[in-house]
């Protein structure tokens, strides 16, 4: 079965309900060091730079997401804390989500708090850095594939194998000011 392209909009605009304040958000989201008015809401990550996405996956989902600087591009379920500045509360190192850490450096993989560095043979080619990743996730076959495109060749980084229990949300993390994440426009 063919994994369908999930709809920008609808699925993967961010919930701002959930984005810290030094996070601006429009297809394109921005770590800031000025402080953005959302109003309180309890589902707002309060102390780490992360948002979560409006919609929760149970099928099959494919999106692919430019990078800048130091991000994490996650799943995870809606219950993850959110609240102080817990490991609890931050993607992949619990076992409520799973996470990729992009930046200039490479990459790596988080879940449970164990951290994978991914080889630099499949992290980075002679020719160029490339800031795009891809997500597939395969929620009744228990699947999650991170990928580095490149001229518009994917470049398995890695696989989680699990049991999703419930659905999951896409999520991002921004480790420093100016890091962003945009959503790269695919059609449904």
């Amino acid at each position: 079965m063919t994994p369908r392209r999930c709809c920008i909009h609808a699925v993967l605009c961010a919930k701002t309900s959930t984005v810290h304040h030094y996070a601006r958000v429009y297809l394109k989201v921005t770590h800031v060091e000025e402080l953005q008015s959302y109003p309180d809401h309890p589902d707002r990550f309060d102390y780490w730079s992360q948002l979560l996405c409006r919609t929760g996956l149970t099928g099959r989902c494919y999106w692919e997401v430019e990078w800048r600087g130091h991000v994490n591009v996650s799943v995870s379920y809606r219950g993850i804390r959110r609240r102080g500045d817990s490991d609890e509360c931050v993607f992949g190192f619990n076992d409520q989500s799973w996470s990729l850490n992009c930046s200039d450096e490479g990459y790596s993989v988080c879940h449970k708090n164990i951290r994978t560095k991914i080889s630099s043979s499949s992290s980075s080619s002679s020719s160029s850095v490339s800031n795009r990743v891809a997500v597939y996730v395969d929620c009744p076959a228990g699947s999650l594939s991170f990928y580095r495109v490149s001229s518009d060749t994917l470049i398995h980084l890695h696989t989680f194998n699990t049991t999703f229990t419930e659905p999951l949300y896409p999520g991002f993390m921004f480790w420093s000011p100016g890091s962003s994440v945009s959503l790269c426009g695919l059609s449904v």
